[in-house]
Order: structure tokens, then C-alpha cells, then sequence
């Protein structure tokens, strides 16, 4: 994975874009001609290890339990998973399982996903949530 986000019902945005966990020669002719050119680099851009730290602080807070969804578990729930599960420990208001945004009724037919991390967040969440 080259970067997550998440958008809560209550538009709080979470996004990083990793450093460390991809090798350009490992992409997908796909990723290399439109995912790679969306990136934002920056302040986005960050190890591991402090993407861990990110996303821990944005959850935290939260007094609810969250549920992740995605509309690809196969592929973004095991970097969740890597960045959530911290020091032998899940984050209580966390849920351990994600829900696939396929399997929902959407709300509207939302558009076209660009293919960026937050963006394509952005637009799943304006599908389930009103």
C-alpha cells in the first residue's frame, strides 16, 4: 500500500502517504502512470512508523465505535491492521473486522474514483452517509 485514508461521518479526514513500505519497480504499470501522480508528498508523506503514530491520534479520540469501511478489504485492511495494532494492542472503539462498501446500499451512486487515497475516501463516505 502506498497510502490510506479515512473519512468519519463526521467529515474528520485522516491521509498519509507511506515512504517505506513500496519500491517503484514493484508497481503496477496502473499505479505508475495514475495512482504515483495524484500523490500530494509533503506533509502527507511519512514512515511507517509515524503513519502509526497518525492514525492512532486520529482514532483515539473518537467515543463511538468505528467501523472501517473499504471497497477493497483485501488490500486496505492489512495495512490498517498494520498501522492500528500497536504494542500487542487494538484500539477499543475500533472494530476488528472491516465492512465492504460493496455489500451496502448506497445512499446515491456517488462518481467516477480518481484513484486517490482520499479522495476515493471521500466520495465511498458521501455514498453511506448523508
Amino acid at each position: 500500500m502506498i497510502s490510506l485514508a479515512l473519512v468519519a461521518e463526521d467529515a474528520r479526514e485522516f491521509y498519509v502517504e507511506l515512504l517505506d513500505t513500496w519500491h517503484h519497480d514493484d508497481c503496477s504499470d496502473f499505479v505508475k502512470e495514475i495512482v504515483l501522480p495524484q500523490l500530494w508528498r509533503g506533509d502527507y508523506s511519512c514512515s511507517i512508523l509515524d503513519a502509526r503514530d497518525r492514525l492512532l491520534a486520529f482514532l483515539r479520540p473518537f467515543d463511538c465505535m468505528i467501523t472501517i469501511v473499504t471497497d477493497a478489504p483485501e488490500h486496505d485492511w492489512e495495512l490498517f491492521c498494520q498501522l492500528a495494532y500497536n504494542e500487542g494492542k487494538w484500539l477499543q472503539n475500533v472494530s476488528p473486522a472491516p465492512t465492504n462498501a460493496l455489500t451496502l446500499k448506497p445512499l446515491n451512486d456517488g462518481s467516477d474514483l480518481p484513484h486517490h487515497g482520499l479522495l476515493d475516501a471521500r466520495i465511498i463516505a458521501g455514498m453511506f452517509v448523508m
